[in-house]
């Protein structure tokens, strides 16, 4: 199909029938103007014969579903001439001298971001439209005559335990890794040292060969070069020319302050190789943090429980409390009750954009389990005077 008529010819006007014909109307008339236009019923007409092909191509497109739908867009898209009047044809490039589209070289992918690449992102996108129409499938496609993008390198995933003082200060650990990496003997080639890859002759490099079915063009991998756009003559003996082998390494892997529990962190670069030099993929290191004895979390606020004896809340006192970086006098007021939350700003966990939580004290009372005679005798004098002077702890209380 020529360039012009890619956007002004009109299938269902070869068929005769409406654009909004049902797969019925649409084979029916088919039929008819078939049998009529037959070669074997028009020997040597020909006129019939090409009229029998423009009613079969049409009928190709409108009697499959799918294809009707991406022909119906492509129509909504172009017909209105906005384009100019150049046309275009699927799987081609064109020298636009004359035409609607400025000179140069034109290919269908430029209308599709400009870059030498497109990809479909969502229902109804252009690429959604053009894939199955232009070859390029739904999910993107490449430009011909450009290279294809490298194949990237795999995604690694690895855990590590902190203690929890070292993951919310943040610490350096070292980390064992078994993957996938850029050859050292080739670094990444894939050719013997001493030898570099060539261009694929049949694709030239792109990784991508072209073909045309009638109205309709096709894009798949190269078979000479796999789809890499580069052949390899002489392989590299180590990696047998993929330029990626299976080693040991050993990462020092910086874990930032603050970290949480099942947090993940990205190192760009240090995943899989990706082939024949091609940009690896990132490694993901997942940090267990391990319970304290001492500290809890709330986000980046640090929990304690300090515990007091009932005289201690009763008079009040100042109590000595652990911090990430030191002890902290923390003052309890006369009268503090069982279990109230005392803060204290700005000493909590270190936040990665500066500053750090705060530390909250919780104060529990501690219970003596075994009292002498003497503390036994001062507890029952207090308990008379306390009884005395009309405190009763169960007054107001629902249950009393």
């Amino acid at each position: 199909m020529s360039e012009r008529e890619w956007i002004e010819k009109d299938f269902y006007k070869e068929l005769g029938v409406s654009s909004d014909a049902s797969a019925d109307e649409i084979k029916k008339a088919y039929r008819k103007l078939a049998r009529d236009l037959h070669p074997d019923a028009n020997p040597g007409d020909t006129a019939a014969e090409e009229r029998f092909k423009a009613v079969s191509e049409a009928n190709a497109v409108l009697s499959d579903a799918a294809k009707r739908k991406e022909y119906d867009e492509a129509r909504r898209l172009f017909a209105s001439g906005g384009f100019g009047r150049g046309g275009f044809r699927p799987g081609a490039e064109y020298s636009t001298a004359g035409g609607g589209f400025g000179g140069g070289e034109f290919n269908i992918g430029d209308l599709f971001g400009g870059g030498t690449s497109y990809t479909s992102t969502g229902d109804g996108g252009i690429g959604d439209i053009f894939g199955g129409l232009f070859g390029g499938g739904r999910g993107g496609g490449t430009r011909a005559g450009t290279s294809t993008r490298p194949q990237r390198g795999s995604d690694v995933e690895a855990e590590t335990s902190l203690p929890f003082r070292e993951a919310a200060t943040g610490v350096t650990v070292p980390l064992r890794l078994t993957s996938p990496a850029s050859c050292i003997t080739c670094h990444g080639s894939g050719a013997k040292p001493g030898t570099s890859p060539r261009v694929c002759p049949r694709c030239n490099g792109s990784g991508i060969v072209s073909r045309n079915q009638g109205a309709f063009g096709f894009s798949e991998p190269c078979d000479d070069c796999r789809g890499t756009g580069s052949i390899i003559d002489d392989p590299c003996t180590d990696c047998h020319g993929t330029g990626v082998q299976n080693r040991t390494r050993n990462l020092t892997v910086r874990i930032p302050k603050g970290v949480s529990d099942g947090q993940r962190i990205r190192l760009a670069g240090q995943g899989e190789a990706g082939l024949r030099g091609a940009p690896s993929g990132d490694l993901y290191v997942t940090v267990h943090v391990k319970a304290d004895k001492v500290f809890g979390r709330n986000g980046d606020d640090l929990t304690v429980t300090v515990p007091v004896s009932y005289g201690e809340l009763v008079l009040g006192t100042t109590v000595s409390v652990p911090t990430l970086d030191g002890r902290v006098g923390v003052k309890i007021p006369a009268g503090t009750v069982d279990g109230r939350i005392l803060r204290v700003r700005g000493r909590g966990v270190p936040k990665r954009s500066g500053g750090a939580g705060d530390l909250l004290v919780t104060v529990k009372v501690a219970v003596p389990q075994d009292l002498d005679e003497t503390a036994t005798e001062a507890l029952q004098t207090y308990l008379s005077a306390e009884k005395a002077s009309g405190f009763d702890p169960r007054a107001g209380w629902a249950g009393a």
